[in-house]
């Protein structure tokens, strides 16, 4: 992971996509044939995983648990850069995905929101029951709480240093914004754009304001 290229190919696949080795060799700089050796000591070491389709093989992060690391390492890494010129753009900064959960100062807020109102227990690894009975309101499925991978946990955003909700109660989340076209991705992106209606759902239902 300490080397750029390999870096570079790790956080291009945060969007959750699957991509092709051409396509994370150009994310990276490098040629084929040295995407192809990185991607394999990536796969060797089970952060990602191929999928072939056909003739056609496609890359994406092993799992949820790879991407949660990796934002966290991103944490870290830009933790001296505030005292220095951000060169982030805002877009980004306000709005993007974390792998298949919302990231960026929305969902930061949006976290913030969430434990205000005592809808995340104590511990910020459950719903309380008034979050249950809000979110089932919502229609914002949590059946997802009995899986093997964990609900829902405070995961430190790079951009913000501060929490924003991962797990799969943040997946369900981001799900639900995209039905409810209070979001749109950005094609080939991590980039996320708050709709108008977006805006007033946020409001309306967590009182975030902006």
């Amino acid at each position: 992971m300490a080397d750029k290229s390999r870096a570079r190919m790790l956080c291009a696949l945060m969007d959750g996509r699957a991509w092709t080795a051409t396509e994370l060799g150009a994310a990276a700089d490098v040629s084929p044939s040295t995407a192809s050796a990185h991607l394999a000591k990536l796969a060797d070491q089970h952060f990602i995983i191929c999928l072939a389709q056909g003739r056609h093989r496609y890359y994406r992060l092993a799992n949820a648990a790879i991407a949660e690391l990796l934002e966290k390492l991103m944490g870290v890494s830009f933790t001296g850069l505030y005292s220095q010129r951000v060169t982030t753009p805002n877009y980004l900064r306000h709005a993007r995905t974390c792998y298949d959960h919302l990231a960026g100062e929305v969902a930061v807020d949006l976290y913030s929101q969430l434990m205000q109102r005592e809808w995340l227990n104590e511990e910020e690894s459950g719903l309380t029951p008034e979050g249950k009975k809000t979110f089932a309101a919502l229609g914002i499925c949590t059946e997802s709480e009995t899986s093997r991978r964990k609900f829902c946990c405070p995961c430190l955003d790079w951009s913000q240093r501060r929490f924003h909700l991962g797990g799969a109660l943040g997946a369900s989340l981001l799900t639900h914004f995209t039905l409810q076209e209070w979001i749109e991705k950005e094609p080939g992106s991590r980039s996320v754009r708050i709709t108008i209606r977006g805006y007033k759902a946020l409001k309306q239902h967590f009182g975030l304001r902006y």
